[in-house]
């Protein structure tokens, strides 16, 4: 039974979620450090272009964000707007989008926290040093 138009929208929102953490988890959290860094250091060292563009795809969210789609729209059989191939092309093209969008969003945030964070440390640091400062007067 195809769905509506709401429906495939409320879906394209829902999906992109998943793959938008797949694609961040892969290439930024530590879980998967030592195999992202061989990955880097591999697209830097191999002598094949195509060796190269393989190993690159494990290191940029961009990238592998298009990869995950692809197996998501396997095992979903997810189409917007057609049932047919067309369908599958806009869904794949809208899906990365929304996506990266997610991760773009997500990325600010954490930037923002982490600025926070070094912020409230150099506080600290500096009431600590006008403590001793106090202590020493």
């Amino acid at each position: 039974m195809p769905l509506t138009v709401n429906f495939q929208i409320i879906y394209l929102f829902i999906m992109a979620l998943p793959i938008a953490c797949i694609a961040w988890t892969v290439t930024h959290e530590e879980v998967f450090k030592e195999p992202r860094e061989f990955c880097e250091r591999k697209s830097k060292e191999c002598r094949s272009l195509l060796q190269r563009k393989i190993f690159y795809l494990f290191t940029c969210e961009y990238c592998f964000s298009h990869y995950v789609t692809v197996l998501f729209l396997l095992f979903t059989r997810y189409h917007l707007l057609y049932n047919n191939w067309r369908g599958y092309l806009i869904a794949f093209f809208a899906l990365v989008w929304i996506a990266n969008i997610y991760m773009s969003l997500f990325g600010f945030i954490r930037v923002g926290m982490k600025k926070e964070k070094i912020e409230a440390k150099i506080k600290e640091v500096e009431l600590d040093q006008c403590d001793d400062d106090k202590k020493k007067a």
